[in-house]
């Protein structure tokens, strides 16, 4: 049984029944999913949730759809790796990673938003579903519509990666390239689902959508043993994701299923410096947004006015936390600092997440001696052009131990 109550406008409070609607009809904000939060605990005892498959829906109560989600059953339950040589070379003494670059079945977070998004646009009947997109959405909206049997029309900047329009194509989904940056493309793909009777995922969609961010959290603390880290550092677009971690772990302590000390997680948001409307006014102190230009490597992250930009703010300022930017160079760092001390290979929303945490320590905004928490959600082979140039290129040797001898044990030497 679902355990949803209503949508609740987060900024005037005003209600809505659990419809496709894209945001408040009075002032035009965005649509929050509310619980029965009572009941849910007098019915759900956390040894439910532990004896379950481990994916995304043995959480299921804490998401807005009816009985069995449609699609994306195998997705989620994303390994939380320590990740020691990583922690060592920031300076910190307990690090893990939480590894989404291996969700099913793109390889990003985005699987979890979608599996929950296209499982409530089957049950509100829709047959053709969308989204705008940088690239990762686009991805899973496209396989798990496959899956689910919708037709998809996915909508994305012109000049997005070859890789995740190659991604997005090979589901049999419909791309439509627009020329122009991501903010262009939102406001088509809004107009659009004003004239089509579809479910477009991050418009009439996008409160039951970005609930499944949710399961991240949710994972998270269940993998560090019931618990909830002391810092997360979490990459922001639109600025979802960092406000649905909070959700999940007030939810997990409304609940009573975390354990240990009840001091309150600080969120850190990281962004590219050649697009952080989010880190500017965090580091401003005030939560308003001014949009931004995107330029940048980290084009997933590329979204110069971001929806949830503002409540992404207040989640960071009030937790304590704080919010970074880095530069494009900064960011091939921290893809290769990642992969070269825990052989993980994200994206580049994941070197932004990996520099701006060095960076946040050097400052001495991040704790070091506390537990840290960094989100990693997606795989590097999606923005592999971001790091190619920056390895030597070495030319093909003859098949003779003496000449890779000469050539790269020699180097080998010189260098050690």
């Amino acid at each position: 049984m679902s355990y949803l109550l209503h949508l609740k406008c987060r900024e005037c409070g005003r209600t809505y029944g659990p419809e496709p609607i894209a945001a408040c009809e009075e002032c035009w904000a965005p649509l929050e999913v509310v619980y029965d939060y009572a009941k849910l605990w007098s019915d759900v005892p956390r040894s439910d949730i532990e004896s379950r498959p481990p994916s995304m829906w043995r959480y299921r109560e804490l998401l807005p759809i009816e009985g069995e989600p449609w699609v994306g059953k195998q997705t989620g339950f994303t390994p939380l790796v320590a990740a020691p040589r990583l922690a060592k070379a920031l300076g910190a003494r307990e690090l893990y990673i939480k590894n989404d670059a291996v969700n099913h079945p793109t390889l990003s977070f985005k699987d979890r938003v979608v599996a929950v998004a296209l499982s409530k646009a089957h049950e509100f009947g829709f047959d053709t579903v969308g989204c705008s997109s940088t690239g990762n959405l686009g991805n899973a909206v496209a396989a798990q519509a496959a899956e689910g049997g919708f037709k998809a029309y996915i909508f994305v900047p012109a000049d997005i990666e070859p890789e995740k329009m190659v991604a997005t194509q090979v589901f049999g989904a419909t791309l439509v390239k627009v020329a122009g940056n991501y903010d262009h493309v939102n406001r088509l793909c809004s107009e659009i689902a004003q004239k089509y009777p579809w479910g477009i995922v991050n418009v009439n969609l996008r409160s039951y959508y970005s609930e499944g961010s949710k399961t991240l959290g949710y994972e998270v603390a269940e993998q560090l043993g019931w618990r909830l880290p002391q810092n997360i550092v979490v990459p922001m677009a639109g600025g979802s994701l960092i406000t649905k971690i909070a959700k999940a772990f007030d939810e997990l302590q409304k609940l009573g299923w975390v354990e240990g000390p009840t001091a309150s997680t600080k969120y850190f948001g990281a962004q590219a410096t050649g697009c952080s409307p989010i880190t500017t006014a965090a580091k401003s102190g005030n939560p308003e947004i001014n949009p931004q230009k995107p330029n940048t490597i980290a084009r997933s992250l590329a979204i110069g006015n971001p929806a949830d930009g503002y409540f992404a703010v207040k989640t960071i300022l009030a937790s304590g936390g704080a919010g970074e930017d880095v530069s494009d160079a900064e960011i091939v760092e921290g893809i290769k600092l990642l992969a070269e001390t825990e052989g993980v290979f994200a994206e580049t929303a994941g070197g932004v997440t990996v520099a701006v945490a060095r960076k946040l320590i050097e400052q001495g905004k991040l704790n070091p001696q506390e537990s840290i928490v960094l989100a990693i959600t997606g795989n590097g082979l999606k923005t592999v052009a971001a790091v190619n140039g920056h390895y030597e290129e070495n030319g093909a040797i003859r098949p003779k131990v003496a000449e890779f001898e000469e050539k790269f044990l020699h180097l080998a030497a010189a260098s050690a």
